[in-house]
């Protein structure tokens, strides 16, 4: 079982709301995923932006359409009810209900347009429910990897532009990035270009170079493919070498036969292959050669700060217990 579209879980919401009574947001996250069968880590799953767990997320956005739609109501801060007209739809599908929901939300998005003009505002917001279910975070965290993988693309598109050695000079520099060598001065070098045995670069992994991890560098067309033969050429260059530490880069990728050999060797070498795909979103990830473009701040309520301050009907509760005294 997948993890449910928000539009999915608004029924259940619905029907729990009906034989429960109020309920706070979170405590409907554990009861509705045992109605869907979800599994501890499909409940825990984030979004890879890190922005929050994807279900409680789709609960989240469930409920805000469907009180923004007059189905359920907020009698104070994080709580939730069904109204009463909620009551027409328990027996509904989830089509239906989506159906009332997109109805009265385009009525309110309407509606905040004419107060917009009248108000002299050029800019709006809408409420209208996507046609593929997607919430507002999936939309973003969506355009969000759209752009990374095209990133990606150029990442790769501009090493292939540049010559063999700078490429080698460029995966020393993202190993050195990612760590290894830790605080050693100068700890990755290029070898020379001819008779390098089989090695493109090395990082010492300590002073005195006595643990070394080495380097085989391909800057391969994309449609072109490492094979087993080149895979087991450069674990040899690694035995001549007297290391069992080595990392395969390319910017193709990798036959199954090569993957299979990679896997093969048990621990006697310790040999790590490295993709197109996986070389990009290392100097990604990495910040080598990047710069950030943009920032997006999106900001949530803080519920220390919120929950500190007195409720209304407390206040009132108070004042006549006063009275009465």
């Amino acid at each position: 079982m997948s993890i449910p579209k928000y539009n999915e879980i608004m029924p259940n919401i619905l029907r729990y709301l009906d034989k429960h009574g109020e309920q706070k947001f979170r405590s409907l996250e554990q009861p509705l995923a045992a109605e869907f069968g979800l599994k501890d880590e499909q409940i825990a799953q984030e979004y890879e932006s890190g922005n929050g767990t994807v279900f409680l997320d789709r609960i989240s956005w469930a409920l805000s359409y469907l009180t923004n739609s007059g189905l359920t109501e907020r009698p104070r801060r994080g709580v939730y009810k069904n109204t009463e007209i909620a009551r027409t739809f328990l027996d509904k599908s989830t089509e239906e209900i989506q159906q009332f929901v997109n109805k009265q939300m385009a009525r309110r998005a309407a509606q905040q347009k004419i107060r917009a003009v009248e108000a002299g505002q050029l800019g709006e917001t809408s409420n209208v429910l996507m046609e593929d279910n997607q919430t507002p975070q999936e939309i973003l965290n969506a355009a969000h990897e759209s752009i990374r993988q095209s990133t990606y693309e150029q990442i790769i598109d501009t090493i292939l532009s540049k010559t063999p050695s700078e490429f080698e000079g460029l995966v020393v520099k993202l190993m050195e990035r990612m760590g290894y060598g830790g605080q050693i001065k100068n700890a990755g070098t290029v070898t020379q270009a001819s008779n390098d045995g089989g090695i493109d670069g090395i990082i010492k992994e300590d002073v005195l170079g006595l643990g070394k991890i080495h380097i085989q560098a391909k800057r391969y067309a994309k449609s072109n493919t490492v094979g087993r033969e080149e895979v087991q050429k450069f674990v040899g260059a690694l035995a001549v070498a007297q290391s069992n530490k080595g990392v395969f880069i390319t910017t193709s990728s990798y036959s199954a036969g090569a993957t299979a050999y990679a896997e093969s060797l048990n621990g006697t070498t310790n040999l790590v292959l490295i993709n197109g795909e996986q070389l990009a979103k290392y100097i990604y990830d990495y910040n080598l050669g990047m710069q950030t473009k943009q920032h997006i701040e999106i900001k949530e309520m803080d519920s220390d700060y919120w929950d500190g301050m007195q409720n209304a009907e407390v206040q009132v509760a108070s004042q006549r217990d006063e009275n009465t005294a």
